[in-house]
């Protein structure tokens, strides 16, 4: 009888031992779009592949689709060129509201994001983000000629004749009465469009947004009774300038350091230069400086 049981027993622990082993061997090691133990990472698989999976959202010029559907925009242009010295020569478009590129990315629809995404601590807890590709600011638009002299939001502040009106719900409410333009200065208005319509007729004085949305709103609009403020000095509040990159899922930051290396030569090769110019930005104005980096940025250093 005690053999028996010492058979048993003996028995049922290698069963035991030989079901962990199995687990242990064959449970996978991939969590949404990670990378598997003993893999040759994300980067191998989309060379092997040729294509990488973008996310993006329409926003000219960062981002945006054309009228034949193909994928545009400085943002593109620059993860075109990083994947191409990857290796990389195809790329999947996959057009997503902006809300949603994180949680795509996260979800693993999409091997990385770039839509201009400005860089902040928020963010970098959802997301790898490459290190910055464009930097960006706010912008003024005013009647032609410029009449008031106006370029910043102080101008505005140490004149209470001037009005401003600015889109309902936009970031530059609260940066125009942090540089001290008073409430009874800002209009409101439902959109960019109606905020043009106000400085066209004189309602207004000048209107303010993301410096190279309204620029690129003001070229399509097609106005003659406008003009956009070159040399505007940027509001010294918090979250300007913002910082836009390619970002990627937390997981692939063998992808990302790669991608980063590259777009660090073609920084200094002057590629990134000529790809923003292209699309409509200024290297004096919106090349990434010397010394800013995602790190800082994303510990709030800057």
């Amino acid at each position: 009888m005690k053999k028996f049981l010492l058979m048993f027993v003996l028995g049922f622990l290698l069963i035991a031992l030989a079901a962990c082993g199995s687990s242990d061997n064959n449970e996978s090691k991939e969590g949404g779009n990670g990378e598997s133990e003993g893999s040759g990472g994300k980067l191998e698989e989309l060379k092997e592949a040729g294509t990488v999976t973008i996310g993006f959202a329409n926003e000219e010029p960062y981002a945006y689709q054309d009228d034949n559907g193909e994928l545009k925009g400085a943002a593109v242009d620059i993860a075109a060129a990083v994947f191409k010295e990857l290796g990389v020569n195809e790329m999947d478009a996959k057009l997503a509201d902006f809300g949603q590129l994180i949680p795509g990315l996260k979800a693993g629809q999409f091997d990385v994001i770039t839509a201009g995404m400005a860089i902040n601590s928020d963010r970098c807890k959802n997301a790898a983000f490459g290190e910055p590709e464009m930097k960006y600011g706010e912008g003024l638009i005013v009647q032609k000629g410029n009449p008031l002299n106006l370029k910043s939001y102080t101008d505005i502040a140490d004149n209470p004749d001037v009005k401003v009106s600015v889109m309902a719900g936009a970031t530059e409410n609260e940066f125009l009465k942090t540089e001290g333009v008073s409430e009874d200065q800002i209009q409101s208005a439902d959109d960019i469009p109606a905020t043009f319509s106000a400085v066209e007729s004189g309602r207004a004085d000048a209107t303010t947004g993301t410096e190279m949305t309204i620029k690129m709103a003001l070229e399509s609009s097609n106005s003659d009774k406008l003009e956009f403020v070159e040399g505007f000095e940027q509001p010294d509040v918090e979250g300007v300038p913002s910082y836009g990159a390619a970002a990627f899922h937390l997981d692939n930051t063998d992808l990302r350091d790669a991608y980063n290396e590259k777009l660090a030569e073609l920084k200094e090769d002057g590629t990134v230069a000529e790809l923003l110019e292209k699309n409509g930005f200024s290297e004096a104005n919106n090349m990434v400086e010397p010394g800013i980096t995602t790190e800082k940025i994303c510990n709030g250093e800057l």
